[in-house]
């Protein structure tokens, strides 16, 4: 059967552009050939695909207005597998010596994954998190 959908790609509206592309190229290792002018940022991580574009520039585009979360969005997470627990505290360190805001440091939980939680310059959150000791 053929697929009718292949979700491939995570988009996030900005305050800054510049800043969140420093962001994730920094904490997660995107690339991007963004030139700093476009509103469109298209960054990748081996198939992981994530773009970007400023929230002015998009309620301008569609011609509305909407409302967003202030501080950390509760609506909606990235999550990132690594391969150990002791990954899981590496790359939280990495990641808020990066600019990333912490949530909630680095905990194994009772079903047996150890997780944290960051939110990067939006207030997006982003999980990081191994079920491997």
């Amino acid at each position: 059967m053929k697929e009718r959908f292949k979700f491939n790609t995570v988009g996030l509206f900005t305050h800054d552009n510049k800043a969140t592309v420093d962001f994730y190229t920094k904490a997660f290792g995107f690339t991007t050939d963004w030139d700093g002018i476009q509103p469109n940022v298209e960054m990748m991580l081996d198939d992981m695909r994530i773009i970007l574009f400023p929230r002015d520039a998009f309620e301008q585009m569609v011609a509305q207005k909407f409302q967003y979360p202030e501080g950390f969005n509760g609506t909606v997470e990235l999550a990132f597998d690594v391969p150990t627990f002791a990954d899981v505290d590496k790359e939280y360190q990495h990641a808020l010596t990066n600019g990333a805001a912490s949530v909630l440091p680095p905990t194994t939980e009772p079903w047996g994954q150890r997780t944290c939680y960051v939110a990067d310059p939006d207030g997006n959150l982003i999980e990081i998190g191994s079920f491997t000791e």
